[in-house]
């Protein structure tokens, strides 16, 4: 195994046509394949809705962690990390700004794989327009929570940052990220996997072809707010982004999509890379 494969996807909750929209998400999973699937916007309903992430999880056979993040409706929203691998440890992390109406977590896990443990993170951050000094206050406290994480369970291999990040590239809580902005004092870097591979394609995962959109139409459209992170590139080439792609983008004959959002998939080197 000298790579993961890894899916990043915003499930929409329960929102209609809900078993067509898990029919599609189903076939692309199986057709995709990935090690580790990271979700957001994962619901439970008691009496009505059992834990989306537990559905696929045994319908699959992953392993899964989940952690409610808010209340919504008559249920819990949540974020959720599968594996095929085995999950070793996991924790979350209550972000800032939190309200009793809209509580942002970061979900951490570590994945036993034959070269060590792999931590991977999701997270779902405020969607609001306007909300972008309290994303970056948001993202600064995740970065804290990936390198506590990573000092407690030290590894040789890359981690793994994904989720909705409701923020385009050009924002400044995504080029702190990508080490082009300064929060407090503070500069950080993670490998923007899109961009590694297209730096030159907008990548957008919440699309105007996407009909869903339109029920959230005060919101702008085309923009990419959907990521896979990696921490540096390794001087042995662990880290290398091999793959990225945006996957269940397409509708079925009835125009149903899998989600409002588009999914990412991205493959990375978990082992050196042989030297010329």
């Amino acid at each position: 195994m000298d790579s993961i494969k890894i899916l990043t996807f915003n499930l929409w909750g329960e929102q209609p046509p809900l078993a067509r929209r898990m029919e599609l998400l189903s076939d692309g999973i199986t057709a995709l394949a990935p090690d580790v699937i990271v979700l957001q916007e994962v619901r439970a309903i008691e009496g009505a809705l059992p834990n989306q992430a537990e559905t696929l999880a045994a319908r699959f056979g992953y392993h899964f962690v989940w952690e409610r993040a808010t209340s919504w409706g008559e249920g819990e929203e949540g974020l959720a990390i599968l594996s095929a691998l085995p999950i070793a440890h996991h924790e979350h992390r209550e972000l800032p700004h939190a309200t009793p109406m809209e509580r942002r977590i970061a979900l951490g896990a570590a994945i036993t794989t034959p070269h060590g443990e792999l931590a991977v993170f999701s997270t779902h951050l405020n969607y609001r327009l306007t909300d972008g000094v309290k994303r970056e206050d948001q993202i600064a406290a995740i970065d804290a929570f990936v390198g506590d994480f990573a000092a407690a369970r030290p590894s040789k291999l890359p981690r793994l940052l994904a989720g909705d990040f409701n923020a385009v590239p050009d924002s400044d809580e995504i080029r702190f990220l990508r080490g082009l902005h300064t929060h407090q004092g503070r500069r950080v870097y993670y490998q923007d996997a899109w961009a590694r591979l297209h730096p030159d394609e907008r990548g957008y995962t919440w699309a105007h072809r996407n009909v869903y959109t339109a029920r959230l139409h005060w919101l702008d459209r085309d923009r990419r707010i959907d990521y896979i992170f990696v921490s540096p590139l390794a001087r042995d080439g662990r880290g290398e982004v091999l793959d990225c792609r945006i996957v269940l983008d397409a509708p079925d004959a009835d125009g149903c999509f899998p989600s409002d959002h588009f999914g990412l998939l991205a493959e990375v080197r978990l082992t050196p890379k042989a030297q010329p």
